[in-house]
């Protein structure tokens, strides 16, 4: 059994959490933006694990990876004990394929795919991560995929996953995503906002899909999100 504490600074989250497809062995959703992934901190009860698990009567859900508070998109839960490790290994092991979108100011020559390649850590505590030297652990392919009156649509290609990864790498490039409260700089005005209650200022950043060879079948499988870094605009 799992107990949960209603915290009184925690603003409950307005947005919907979709199931893209369930079957007997996971659940796949479309995460809405400033939900949690998982309990941690002042964040217990409004986050996709608690919602899961009330939703589908059960403890057993756990995820088989994390997105990033700010971040909407595509995320992959387990329904049972037994197939956890299976899941959990398609991301320790990088064979998952993910695909991200984001909008951030337009930069023409980008429309030729960049790699970013450096290696990031972030210390517990630390509200940013920082590039340091050393061997590279964070590699991300970066393309312009299209103009629009907002600012450019980028595809992103994370080849690895570590915290901030993508929100790091295009700062770096002097395209930092519309929204971002810590890259390249830290806004408080934008971090503080969801403490408030006031959800109108999203990271644009949405895993848009995941595929990956099932570990149990073999079969292939692919999901995509149905939300856009336009929505609500």
């Amino acid at each position: 059994m799992y107990l949960y504490r209603d915290l009184p600074d925690e603003p409950p989250i307005p947005f919907d959490l979709p199931i893209l497809h369930a079957d007997e062995h996971i659940v796949v959703v479309d995460k809405p933006h400033f939900l949690a992934t998982m309990p941690r901190g002042r964040h217990v009860t409004q986050t996709a694990l608690v919602r899961l698990r009330r939703e589908l009567g059960t403890d057993l859900v756990s995820p088989a990876h994390r997105l990033d508070r700010l971040t909407a998109g595509v995320l992959l839960f387990t329904l049972r004990p037994e197939v956890r490790a299976a899941y959990q290994s398609l991301f320790a092991d990088r064979l998952a394929v993910k695909e991200y979108r984001a909008l951030a100011p337009v930069r023409t020559d980008l429309s030729t795919t960049t790699r970013v390649a450096d290696r990031i850590e972030k210390t517990a505590g630390d509200l940013r991560a920082c590039v340091v030297d050393g061997e590279v652990n964070a590699i991300s392919d970066i393309t312009l995929a299209e103009e629009t009156d907002r600012g450019g649509i980028y595809h992103l290609r994370p080849h690895t996953g570590r915290t901030h990864q993508l929100r790091m790498h295009m700062a770096s490039l002097g395209v930092g995503i519309v929204g971002d409260p810590l890259y390249p700089d830290v806004r408080p005005d934008l971090a503080e906002r969801p403490d408030r209650g006031d959800f109108s200022r999203p990271l644009r950043l949405i895993a848009h899909s995941l595929a990956f060879d099932d570990p149990l079948t073999g079969e292939p499988r692919r999901f995509m999100s149905g939300r856009s870094v336009l929505d609500g605009e």
